[in-house]
C-alpha cells in the first residue's frame, strides 16, 4: 500500500474535490506525492497539483515543473 493513500490524506482530497477548493488541492497532491516512493506514482500526484497550479498561477508552479522535470514528465 502507499504512503501517499492514507485515509486522512484521501479523505482531505476528497473534500477538496467536493468543495472545489483547487488552492488546496494544490497543497494536497504536493503533500501526497512527497509521501511517494514510486516515481510514478508520485509523478502521478505531481500533475494533478501542477494542473491546479495552472489554473492557479500557484506559486508553487515553479517547484512542481522541476520536480517534473527532473522525472522527465514536462
Amino acid at each position: 500500500m502507499s504512503m501517499a493513500n492514507t485515509p486522512d490524506l484521501e479523505d482531505q482530497i476528497l473534500s477538496a474535490h467536493d468543495r472545489h477548493d483547487h488552492a488546496s488541492l494544490v497543497t494536497l497532491y504536493f503533500a501526497a506525492a512527497d509521501r511517494c516512493s514510486d516515481i510514478d506514482e508520485e509523478c502521478f500526484f505531481l500533475t494533478y497539483a501542477y494542473i491546479y497550479a495552472l489554473e492557479l498561477n500557484h506559486s508553487a508552479l515553479p517547484d512542481l515543473h522541476d520536480r517534473l522535470s527532473k522525472h522527465g514528465r514536462i
